[in-house]
């Protein structure tokens, strides 16, 4: 019985694998998870020749190492007992791989050596078919080294980049549901330098660091099936989904819930987070103190689908953040947070929302156009001061948003398409706050903050405020964009 069962279920694998759109006649290599027995195809011994095998050596911050270590304090640090008990499934060789079955304690590792970043063949495809991991030392699922199809040369730096030939690639099989819960690598040093005084390290070289439950050393793709319903759920103890160049994603659908960035490409001024299609749906819970909804360093293009992106509810973080600008070209968007990152102009108008006071999350609320009609419902899931919503149907008219039958902030227009967006944030009672000229407060520290086309607000000319006037304070002491003049 035991036989049969194992060969039924190589068979559903290799029939549901061979669904994919992509490289439809590959050969697959089906790998089933368990506590138990780990099979390759069904069998559960290993070779060279398959590409796979298992082993007890997974990369994780040793605890009881002082400050030569790496830059991790206790907090980020593991026993040798707890790092041996997880199953390393080391993935060797090129090809389409596709996973089941559950590991309490273990990691998915795709390492096809140091030459392989340069090897158009270095590509490893992984199907994720009703699979379930579980790392609490590092992340779950690691490319380490595959081909890389994007460069790190600033001076070539664009948001236009074409993934499709990265060599770390994640599709979610139709009507699957697949679960990864994984921790983190603190920076362990490869080298470092010390002060005169021997007690403190000034200069270093970085051997690992992995803030990822799922993450790529490499540009990566995640894709849906044919029809999309496929789920991905990341859980992460800091970060979510990783990539130290580019992700692309075009397909299935992501939630995640992370301590920390929930999203995070990570090269400075180089890397692009695309989203053309699928659902992403992203919670920040702030277990770290901290953290974006979606954070590249480089750029955020967004082309379509539907991104749902809640930044942590008690920090100075924003719902979608990137160091070089943000483009919606497509799809619906919803983000929140208590910062606001510059909005380029992407093709598609957005919607602006700030407010005077924290705004409770789990309320749901309705956008509204002038006419009174209903564009959008949403029920964001944590607090908030800031709100930014885009949507195919959005136009150059004013939105009002509600709470039931109330009107908690009205929107004085849309930007994006080359426009500025408009300035939203009555507070709850509808009053917007400013000087009884009717020109707006400067914020308490004196910096006017920016409008998203980075243009600041000017106070009329010789301008001085009345005698005892004391201006509003802002939230958590971050800059909210300023109310629209009347």
């Amino acid at each position: 019985m035991k036989r049969l069962l194992i060969c039924f279920a190589v068979i559903a694998c290799l029939l549901s694998a061979c669904k994919s759109p992509t490289q439809s006649n590959e050969e697959i290599t089906c790998i089933n998870l368990s506590d138990m027995e780990i099979t390759i195809n069904g069998a559960s011994t290993f070779d060279t020749a398959n590409g796979v095998y298992i082993a007890n050596d997974i990369v994780y911050y040793q605890s009881g190492n002082d400050f030569t270590y790496g830059e991790g304090t206790e907090n980020d640090a593991h026993s040798a007992e707890e790092a041996l008990s997880h199953a390393v499934v080391h993935i060797t060789k090129a090809g389409k791989y596709s996973l089941s079955g559950k590991l309490s304690k273990g990691q998915i590792a795709i390492d096809l050596g140091e030459d392989a970043k340069k090897d158009k063949n270095a590509v490893v495809t992984l199907v994720l078919n009703n699979v379930d991991i579980t790392c609490t030392v590092a992340p779950a699922i690691i490319f380490y080294n595959v081909y890389e199809c994007g460069s790190d040369d600033e001076d070539d730096a664009t948001k236009d980049v074409d993934t499709s030939k990265a060599g770390a690639n994640v599709i979610i099989a139709d009507g699957s549901t697949n679960n990864i819960n994984g921790a983190y690598v603190a920076k362990i040093y490869k080298s470092y330098e010390l002060n005169a005084a021997g007690t403190e390290v000034t200069e270093s070289k970085k051997l690992h660091k992995y803030d990822g439950a799922f993450y790529s050393k490499m540009s990566m793709n995640v894709n849906g099936e044919n029809n999309g319903d496929g789920v991905l759920n990341i859980n992460a103890q800091n970060e979510g989904l990783d990539s130290e160049l580019h992700l692309t994603i075009n397909g299935g659908i992501i939630n995640i819930n992370s301590g920390n960035d929930g999203i995070n490409t990570n090269e400075d001024n180089i890397s692009v987070t695309t989203i053309n299609g699928g659902e992403v749906n992203i919670t920040v819970n702030g277990a770290t103190g901290e953290g974006d909804g979606i954070d590249s360093n480089g750029w955020l293009v967004i082309n379509g689908g539907k991104v749902c992106a809640y930044a942590c509810s008690f920090s100075a973080d924003s719902g979608i953040d990137s160091d070089k600008g943000i483009h919606i070209n497509g799809g619906t968007v919803v983000a929140t947070g208590s910062m606001l990152d510059k909005i380029e102009n992407g093709s598609q108008p957005y919607a602006l929302f700030n407010f005077q006071q924290k705004q409770k999350g789990g309320t749901p609320l309705t956008l509204k156009d002038n006419e009174g009609n209903a564009v959008l419902d949403i029920t964001p899931n944590n607090d908030f001061s800031l709100l930014i919503i885009s949507a195919p149907d959005l136009t150059g008219a004013n939105y009002t948003l509600y709470s039931g039958e109330t009107q908690i902030a009205t929107q004085g227009g849309v930007g994006g398409m080359g426009g500025m967006g408009g300035m939203g944030g009555m507070r709850p009672d509808g009053t917007r706050p400013e000087f009884p000229d009717g020109t707006r407060p400067e914020p308490p520290n004196g910096e006017r903050p920016e409008f998203p086309d980075g243009t600041r607000p000017e106070p009329p000319e010789g301008f001085e405020p009345p005698e005892g006037f004391e201006p509003p304070e802002f939230p958590d002491g971050s800059r909210p964009e300023p109310p629209q003049m009347p």
